[in-house]
């Protein structure tokens, strides 16, 4: 404006007209312009290391002489950009690791084919003339255990007595024979075990059944490796106490 005011009085009429010189369609345009720009970064999802650097590098081509950008502050922003890509290469390393167990542990999941897995489990399958094993975990050492087993009536088909026994497994294997001696007609039944001179809480005891692997599968995402196994059914490989030949 000051430079205008200096021109020749004869053109000063053309020189500060405010319609040429101010248009307002020449500010609207720029901020058309900006606005094109917002929209550009608005669609970006994230910011990677190179665009930080591109940041801090125009941050500093511009920066005030007269008030450059506080060293400190300067040095805070690289630990930060070190921090966020050594993140960032940790998640991918991990990743990579992730891949690698999954698949060694798939191949050494083949070699469980056809062995007996004993398996957390209140319920057992009765073949035609079969038998039943599996054991009860002790919480502490006792006097009696006493396993029993009922039909899907709740019926009790057999009581059976495993003795003393001290804090661990406690083996069983019943022969499909009910309490008179009759043999019991295959199908499902419920296990349920109790022990003697319980200290604190109840005297109900965890029961455990045996059964044959018969395949395995690698589960997605938290479900990990999940067992097969007959009588069972599908069983998460975290429910197996224990793999015999």
């Amino acid at each position: 404006m000051v430079i205008n005011g200096t021109n020749a009085a004869g053109t000063a009429g053309s020189t500060t007209g405010t319609g040429s010189t101010t248009g307002t369609g020449s500010a609207t345009g720029t901020g058309s312009s900006s606005s094109s720009g917002a929209g550009t970064v608005n669609s970006a999802a994230t910011l990677g290391g190179t665009n930080f650097l591109t940041l801090m590098l125009a941050q500093l081509k511009n920066q005030d002489p007269t008030s450059p950008v506080d060293s400190n502050t300067f040095l805070t922003q690289l630990a930060q950009l070190s921090e966020v890509q050594g993140i960032t290469q940790l998640n991918t390393s991990f990743s990579t690791l992730s891949s690698s167990l999954s698949s060694s542990q798939a191949l050494q999941a083949s070699s469980l084919l056809g062995r007996q897995a004993l398996v957390t489990s209140t319920t057992a399958s009765l073949a035609a003339n079969g038998t039943v094993t599996g054991a009860v975990n002790v919480p502490q050492t006792t006097s009696k255990v006493l396993l029993d087993v009922k039909d899907s009536s709740g019926v009790l088909v057999r009581q059976i007595n495993l003795g003393a026994q001290s804090t661990g497994l406690a083996s069983f294997s019943w022969d499909g024979k009910q309490g008179d001696g009759s043999q019991a007609p295959a199908g499902t039944y419920t296990l349920s075990a109790q022990y003697a001179g319980a200290t604190s809480g109840g005297t109900a005891a965890t029961t455990l059944v045996n059964g044959t692997v018969e395949s395995v599968s690698m589960g997605a995402g938290s479900t990990g490796l999940t067992l097969n196994v007959s009588g069972l059914g599908s069983v998460p490989f975290s429910s197996v106490q224990q793999i015999s030949n």
